[in-house]
């Protein structure tokens, strides 16, 4: 009798204009070394993307083309254009406030937790981000000196040099320790 395979986890990683492309690309590629599926979400009305350093990226789906509730986690990375952009994303805010009261996953680096300050979704959580970004979160959340916070649903993580860990922390959170501890070795992150 054969058995079914379980559907992959899936993830959608929101990308605006002026987005840091490392914290985007690296997360991505660690999650799919783990299994998990990975869509890259355009928010500006078009696959094409231009992050940060004029790095060019095709997303593979439009916000509007997509629920975003279906996916097992939402990743924001940072880049304060690309911040910018995201804030502008009415569905993606919708699904922030969804997800966040419902405790379901979100993941976000550099700059990309000041969506959440400014929503309102940080008070009595932890939380790190770019060093110079936490003016728009309430008292006690940013966690300096940190540059990974996992606290229940939510992963943030400080910024570019981070993203690499971050990545192996959403893994975790998807897959369980045994395939983040696995990717991150392989990957020469952990040892």
């Amino acid at each position: 009798m054969e058995r079914k395979r379980a559907m992959a986890k899936t993830v959608a990683i929101m990308l605006g204009d002026g987005f840091e492309p490392v914290e985007a690309i690296g997360p991505a590629d660690v999650l799919r070394r783990g299994g998990v599926g990975v869509d890259l979400v355009s928010v500006m009305g078009r696959v094409e993307v231009t992050a940060a350093q004029e790095v060019s990226v095709r997303a593979d789906k439009l916000v509007s083309d997509v629920d975003l509730a279906t996916y097992d986690m939402v990743v924001m990375p940072g880049g304060s254009v690309g911040v910018e952009n995201l804030e502008a994303c009415p569905a993606l805010a919708d699904e922030l406030r969804r997800r966040m009261a419902a405790d379901g996953l979100v993941g976000s680096i550099c700059a990309g937790p000041t969506i959440l300050a400014k929503l309102g979704l940080l008070d009595g959580r932890e939380a790190v981000c770019y060093p110079g970004c936490e003016e728009a979160f309430p008292a006690g959340v940013y966690q300096a000196g940190s540059d990974l916070v996992v606290d229940g649903n939510l992963i943030t993580a400080a910024g570019p040099g981070t993203a690499l860990v971050f990545g192996i922390a959403l893994l975790n959170a998807l897959e369980g320790d045994k395939v983040a501890l696995a990717v991150g070795r392989d990957m020469l992150v952990l040892r």
